[in-house]
């Protein structure tokens, strides 16, 4: 099975994921990170802070960028 890395940005810093993971190919990249990006904001609400200036951009073992999902668009804000 093909192996995909997910890296957190945000506009300053990068956090490489050094091991990847693998998935049964490109077609589940899209539901894998926006997955991990709820999840990651779903984390974040437990400090009460989540940072939505942030993306997850999924790269092949050759370095391409094949998908990205930021965080904005992980979630649906609903005001009172």
């Amino acid at each position: 099975m093909p192996l995909y890395f997910f890296h957190l940005r945000d506009s300053v810093d990068i956090l490489l994921d050094p091991e990847g993971r693998e998935l049964s190919g490109a077609d589940a990249i899209p539901e894998a990170a926006l997955k991990e990006a709820r999840w990651i904001i779903g984390h974040e609400a437990m400090s009460g802070r989540i940072r939505l200036d942030q993306r997850i951009d999924v790269e092949d073992e050759f370095k391409n960028v094949l998908h990205s999902v930021n965080f904005v668009d992980a979630v649906e804000i609903v005001h009172p």
